[in-house]
């Protein structure tokens, strides 16, 4: 076993110094993904790629489950609290833009090529999560690639897939979410 799933073990079981310990073998890992999924966005974004980092690991030290099966399963659980904490801030930036009076947009007469990055996470977000019931393995490969910043070699390794087959369902998820994204999933999240 590598030293880091040995730590995730140990995190687990809440022993004494693990988490400070996996922290410092993760931080580039982990710095890297929040920086690539920023990337050419980083002007426009409310977060900076280092406090994403620290608000996810935050994230996964405090809830409840914290079982990682392996280094791959900890990364998938990073990019989830990455999404979380980039939706959470794109729906508070979007409720203060609004403000008490939200406006709904039709997805028809929008452009997502001119849409603000927050606008982009909030209809990419509201798709995934009607994805999440109607295809959970399209939903996570999204969120490996699009929160988590991923490679396709990177989420083949993690899933245990060919190059050849993650390329296909990468083709396929797109696709769906495209679909739903078209069929008027809506930006604005529901009561606001």
């Amino acid at each position: 076993m590598s030293e880091i799933t040995l730590l995730l073990e140990a995190v687990e079981r809440n022993e004494g110094r693990a988490a400070e310990e996996l922290l410092p073998l993760v931080y580039d890992e982990l710095r890297h993904l929040a920086a690539a999924r920023l990337g050419s966005n980083a002007n426009s974004q409310t977060v900076q790629a280092t406090a994403l980092v620290h608000e996810a690991w935050l994230r996964l030290l405090n809830q409840g489950d914290r079982t990682w099966n392996n280094r791959e399963h900890f990364f998938r659980a990073a990019a989830q609290a990455m999404r979380h904490i980039l939706v959470d801030l794109s729906r508070k930036k979007a409720s203060l833009k609004r403000g008490n009076h939200p406006k709904r947009v039709n997805i028809d007469d929008m452009d997502l090529a001119i849409a603000t990055t927050d606008d982009r996470i909030l209809l990419v977000n509201n798709a995934l999560t009607r994805l999440e019931t109607e295809d959970p393995d399209s939903a996570q490969l999204i969120t490996l690639k699009f929160f988590g910043g991923f490679t396709n070699q990177e989420v083949a390794r993690m899933l245990d897939l060919s190059d050849r087959t993650l390329e296909r369902r990468w083709a396929y998820a797109k696709g769906c979410l495209y679909q739903l994204i078209q069929d008027g999933c809506d930006p604005t999240p529901p009561g606001a």
